[in-house]
């Protein structure tokens, strides 16, 4: 069967007018101090606005969840106010949104944590560094994580409880529904490795115990708001930040079955977008159809040909897009016409102003 970016779909209550996301993507840009999301925010995102979905970028559930300098939170009134802006402003131009909640786990820096020391199933230090700015010269750079301290298993329903209120307050702010960053190193996808969980309690061991840390946390997401609102992101096949594991696949797998009983709407697969990243396997992606019944979202290193070839396998539904949407605001459009796409700028990615962020322009309208 024929599939095209441009068909449109459902995703639980929402309509989408084409299958093109735009990938959730740190930019790290809000207000200083409390992590406020701001007008400029409400602009980058507005200008995204013809993607059929838009995934916010990673925004922490409460302070001891956050790793990175100036990404925002979704855990005080004035973030919510802040999202509010930002959602008024994507809905005003067509958009439809949803907030991916984040708490990083190990990967964070003692900035952000009362005791100097982040937070992780286990005390197993990433191998991995974050962006944090230097308050003496509020320059920005990438700092090694420490060695975290394993979470003492009465602190384990507070979390699941911020992943509830985070969730509570997404739809408060006006988010259409909320995406759970259970992928790429952070918390959720900790205690699912093997390699980064050695926990000999309910939370580790076994894969039913190394899923049950996602599945109690899309549990009391999904009881809050509806699990026809919300989605989780996974990533199986990236091993970068200590995190590989032989084993978790199967475990991926085991985790994609519970979320189909839940009815969560979607799974949102990262795949690595490096050059010489590994591929994904053709079997897993049938597999994880076989396991789970809701929309199938991916992400990597897609172009519009490879986005329209697995909408037509039947391997995905809707195809998300990173760094082309930061340089391209109406990537939608230029893939329907053929236009050129611009290339962004690295060095604008983390921080800064307008400029890298709201600066690159639309492909001018036809005379």
């Amino acid at each position: 069967m024929t599939a095209s970016l441009f068909d449109s779909l459902s995703l639980g209550p929402l309509s989408l007018p084409n299958r093109i996301v735009m990938a959730p993507m740190t930019r790290a840009r809000s207000t200083q101090p409390g992590d406020v999301p701001n007008a400029l925010m409400a602009e980058y995102y507005a200008q995204r606005a013809g993607a059929g979905l838009i995934v916010s970028e990673a925004t922490q559930i409460s302070r001891q969840g956050q790793g990175y300098s100036f990404t925002p939170g979704i855990y005080t009134q004035d973030q919510i106010a802040g999202w509010r802006r930002v959602t008024d402003a994507v809905h005003a131009a067509g958009g439809r949104m949803v907030l991916q909640l984040w708490h990083v786990g190990r990967m964070s820096h003692p900035s952000f944590h009362a005791d100097g020391r982040p937070v992780a199933p286990s005390a197993l230090a990433p191998d991995a560094s974050v962006w944090i700015v230097d308050p003496a010269t509020g320059q920005g750079g990438m700092v090694a994580c420490p060695v975290p301290r394993a979470l003492d298993i009465t602190e384990i329903p507070g979390i699941v409880d911020d992943y509830r209120g985070a969730a509570a307050n997404a739809m408060a702010a006006g988010f259409d529904g909320v995406e759970i960053h259970g992928a790429n190193g952070y918390l959720i996808d900790q205690f699912l490795r093997d390699t980064s969980n050695r926990r000999t309690d309910r939370y580790g061991g076994s894969r039913e115990n190394r899923i049950r840390f996602a599945v109690e946390v899309a549990e009391a997401v999904a009881g809050e708001i509806g699990a026809d609102r919300t989605g989780i992101r996974l990533s199986p096949y990236i091993t970068q930040r200590n995190m590989a594991d032989e084993g978790i696949v199967d475990t991926i797998l085991m985790a994609a079955r519970a979320f189909d009983r839940l009815g969560l709407a979607y799974i949102h697969l990262a795949e690595a977008d490096w050059d010489d990243a590994p591929e994904v396997p053709v079997r897993f992606r049938h597999d994880l159809r076989a396991a789970y019944s809701g929309r199938i979202v991916v992400a990597g290193k897609y172009t519009r040909a490879r986005g329209e070839a697995i909408l037509s396998a039947g391997l995905a539904d809707l195809v998300a897009f990173g760094r082309p949407f930061i340089a391209n605001p109406d990537l939608p459009r230029r893939f329907a016409e053929g236009l050129p796409l611009s290339a962004f700028e690295g060095a604008t990615l983390f921080g800064g102003d307008a400029h890298g962020y709201t600066s690159y322009p639309a492909w001018p309208a036809a005379a």
